[in-house]
Order: C-alpha cells, then structure tokens, then sequence
C-alpha cells in the first residue's frame, strides 16, 4: 500500500493547509484516491489509530487495483506535499560505517571508539518537511549545502525499552528522504557541544510512504535490499545499496527508544546511504569531495549553488518503490 498527501487547493483550516489530505496511490504512481476527512483526515491522525486505519485504508487500495475506485484522481494534476508536512519526532540515525569515517575525516575529526556498537543521532526537526518536488531555500552558498540520500521508517506509538525484536513491530511505513545538511556550518555547532540546529535546514521526503510488504524480499532483517538512486543536475551520482546498514532500523529505533517513548509519526532515518565499494558513487557531496582528496590530495567537488537539481528514487523490478524526489535548489 502506497500513501501520499495531496495539497488542498482551498483550505478552510490552518491544519488542512499546513497537513494536507491523505490518499492511498496506485501501485503505478498515477492515480490516488483522497481518504474522506471524516475518516482519517490526514497521515498522521491514521498513525496515531493505526490498528483502524489501516484495514480501512487497505480496503481503498484494493478498489483502487481492482478499477472500482470512482473518486481516483490523476496525480499528474495534483500537487503532492510531503506524505507527513509535519510530525512530532524527526531522528536520524548514521547507520552506515563507510559515510561515518569518510565525513569525519572530512572535517578532521575521528570517529568515536565506540561506532560499530552504538549508533550515532541527532534530533531533527519535524514541524515542517518538505515536499518531493519543493524548492530547496539557500540562504548562502557559503553555508556549504549539501544533499543527503537516506532511507527512513515511520512509527507507530512505541515503548519506551522496546528491543529490537519488539521494534519490528511498530514499522508502519518506509520513505525515501533528501536530509539537507550545511556542511560550513556544522563543525561550529558541533564544537559548542550543543549539536546541530542551523545547520540542519528542512528535510525533503519522497512522494509515498508505503507498507513494508510492498517491498516484498526486498524489505528483510530491519534493511531495505535495494539501491538508492541520486542523479545531480542530470548524471547519476550514485547507486549504493541500503541494504550495508551496520545497525539495523530495528537497533535505531530501540536505541531511540531507549529513555522515551516515540509518538505515533516518528521518523526514524538510516543517515546517508553509503558502501565500501567506491564503484557505486555517493549520495552526498561531502562523501565525494573526501574521496577525490584521498585520491588526488583536492576536493573539487563544489557544495551546491542556486539552479543546481537533485534527484532521489528506488527502483524494484524497474518500477518506482517510492516515487521520486526532484528538487532545485533555489536562492532564498
């Protein structure tokens, strides 16, 4: 099952403006039909009563692939926000080892001692994300933008000390995101002990957000076994496979979880996708530029600029998993 949100054309709220209408999408990407508002008016109300919504949603998707859904609209004249505009918990995780050492030594730091047995995070923020084809705002290209692939889980209410047994069972749905980063700012704001905040802009989710059984064999031990596709201004930039997770988002969500329960609508990301093997390219620019100073002693890679366009998507079997996320960067 594939879900999205459509922007509303005319909203009478402050909440439909800022949350959008909930849909369940065709397997295609085509087609979606609007959930009535009575019902569920939005992604996240559905979470936070999943144990209702979702056979109610399922049954929308299962008249929508049966051709009987009347109320289906063509998605090529609708505009689509973020399937979740916004959300209580946003916390991203740096699960893949490869992107941790390449960045750190980018900056001249080390990673810490204990890297391959606790998983590194920060708290994002999730009162706004942004949607798959929105402009990206840069203030100054001084800051150093730069994109970042990932894949993400979305939660259900979960415990506080689940393990990563019990954390299986509260992964709802999956993502794809564009976690923006301002690289020149980031080691000041690490340095003052406090972490990132400016640095750390609006992050950009793909156009659905799906089941983990669309995924079939590809969605296996808490990893999705599929690569993540980045294309920067028109050339692809990088293929890893996000199944090289170190920790899994089983270990992310228990460690998270660890002092706190998580909402219902937490996102829960893997960090940059990332491999050893250097032949699949990057999904960051910062990974790049430390590759090519390895190998030439000169990062040449530029950080983003106005007009500058990023590209996201997944494919299985040659089909979109996720749809794409396709983005311009744009002066603020």
């Amino acid at each position: 099952m594939r879900l999205a949100t459509l922007k509303i054309a005319q909203p009478k709220t402050p909440s439909e403006r800022l949350d959008g209408r909930l849909a369940v999408g065709s397997s295609d990407g085509k087609y979606a039909v609007p959930v009535p508002a009575e019902t569920f008016p939005n992604l996240l109300s559905a979470l936070e009563d999943w144990e209702k919504a979702e056979p109610r949603l399922r049954s929308i998707d299962a008249q929508l692939a049966e051709g009987r859904a009347r109320e289906a609209i063509d998605l090529s004249h609708a505009q689509l926000l973020a399937p979740l505009p916004r959300t209580f918990g946003w916390v991203d995780g740096s699960a893949f080892i490869q992107h941790v050492i390449l960045v750190r030594k980018a900056r001249g730091a080390q990673p810490p001692e204990d890297l391959k047995s606790v998983p590194l995070r920060y708290q994002g923020a999730g009162d706004y994300l942004l949607g798959p084809a929105e402009d990206v705002p840069l203030v100054d290209e001084a800051h150093g933008m730069d994109f970042e692939s990932e894949v993400a889980v979305v939660l259900d209410e979960t415990p506080m000390g689940v393990t990563p047994e019990q954390a299986a069972g509260h992964v709802k749905l999956l993502l794809i995101m564009n976690d923006v980063s301002l690289r020149n700012l980031i080691p000041r704001e690490l340095s003052a002990g406090f972490g990132f905040f400016q640095s750390k802009p609006a992050s950009s989710l793909g156009p659905f957000a799906v089941t983990p059984d669309e995924l079939g064999p590809a969605w296996k031990d808490g990893r999705v076994h599929l690569e993540l596709r980045t294309t920067y201004n028109g050339k692809l930039f990088g293929h890893p496979n996000a199944g090289e997770m170190h920790f899994s988002f089983y270990d992310l969500i228990a460690h998270a979880a660890r002092t706190r329960k998580l909402s219902a609508g937490t996102i829960v990301g893997s960090g940059t996708v990332s491999n050893a093997d250097e032949s699949v390219g990057s999904s960051c620019l910062a990974e790049k530029r430390m590759l090519e100073k390895i190998h030439s002693g000169e990062m040449k890679t530029p950080f983003m600029k106005a007009g500058d366009v990023v590209e996201i998507e997944m494919l299985r079997d040659g089909k979109s998993v996720f749809g794409k996320i396709a983005q311009k960067i744009v002066a603020a």
